[in-house]
């Protein structure tokens, strides 16, 4: 067990390492030591919304959300350690997984968050499981894309970027478009050997919605597909204000590919491996 000036020095210094998870009812942060060991943590309760028959956060609460869960996590480490926090080692954010997050070529959102809750796109699934020869849920990305499509949607010709919330949120972050393999798979099937979006599939779902005449094809509007351990960009100086508009925390923390939650409970519960498995029991219950 390290003493609490050893760990002081250890945030003083900025070798501790920070996660952010945005869960369906509560947005966590977890600071770890060098040994991996939690030091310090926040949190910020929410709920998402019913707006026009649509499960969604505003805009507005992911951002406040984001930055209160940080300004707990601030509280409990100057209580703790009585240390400002102003850099970290890395830095990483995971996030529920699946739903809807479009964006125009001006960065602006079009509709509403639609979050993975939502089971609006049957119609969707009934064309695009058969298509690719594999199950596609509801709540996939690519599955409320098309149900947009098939809705008749205006605003599906001026999507530019398609991604989830983790992917959301690094971009606010970081300013790249990437997003870690495990998340990209609950947006679009992955090839695990590849690990990249099925290009057949993608070549299929292209061909789909061809009569529609779209300026975009399917892979300039996802995220770039990324795995643990490459470099996913770091906080910039728009990201750190973003997180902490006090503008105490420094840019340029290396930060890595922001992932779902399916993700985060295999790595929490040691579920890695070949031959290894998890149950998750929370807003929804699975298993990998």
């Amino acid at each position: 067990m390290r003493g609490k000036e050893e760990i002081k020095k250890t945030i003083e210094e900025g070798k501790a390492v920070l996660g952010i998870e945005f869960g369906s009812t509560r947005i966590k942060a977890v600071l770890i030591d060098e040994d991996k060991s939690p030091i310090a943590s926040g949190s910020y309760d929410w709920e998402n919304q019913l707006v026009d028959n649509i499960w969604t956060y505003s805009m507005e609460k992911i951002q406040n959300g984001l930055q209160g869960c940080y300004q707990d996590l601030v509280k409990d480490v100057e209580a703790k350690y009585n240390v400002k926090l102003t850099k970290f080692a890395a830095l990483g954010v995971s996030a529920m997984m699946h739903g809807y997050l479009a964006f125009d070529e001006n960065d602006e959102l079009l509709v509403p968050f639609r979050t993975w809750r939502n089971n609006i796109t049957e119609q969707a699934t009934d064309v695009l499981t058969p298509l690719f020869g594999q199950q596609i849920p509801q709540r996939w990305s690519i599955a409320h894309l098309y149900q947009a499509i098939l809705n008749g949607e205006e605003h599906v010709k001026d999507v530019r970027y398609i991604t989830t919330l983790a992917g959301y949120i690094h971009w606010k972050l970081t300013g790249k478009k990437v997003l870690g393999n495990g998340d990209a798979a609950g947006m679009f099937p992955v090839d695990s050997e590849k690990k990249d979006y099925n290009q057949e599939m993608v070549e299929k779902f292209d061909k789909l919605v061809e009569p529609y005449g779209f300026p975009w094809k399917l892979r300039d509007i996802m995220p770039e597909v990324m795995v643990a351990g490459q470099d996913a960009g770091t906080l910039t100086e728009e990201g750190a204000k973003f997180l902490d508009p006090t503008g105490k925390l420094k840019a340029g923390i290396p930060m890595c590919p922001p992932e779902g939650d399916a993700g985060t409970g295999m790595v929490a519960t040691n579920s890695v491996k070949q031959r290894t498995g998890n149950v998750s029991a929370g807003t929804s219950v699975f298993a990998m």
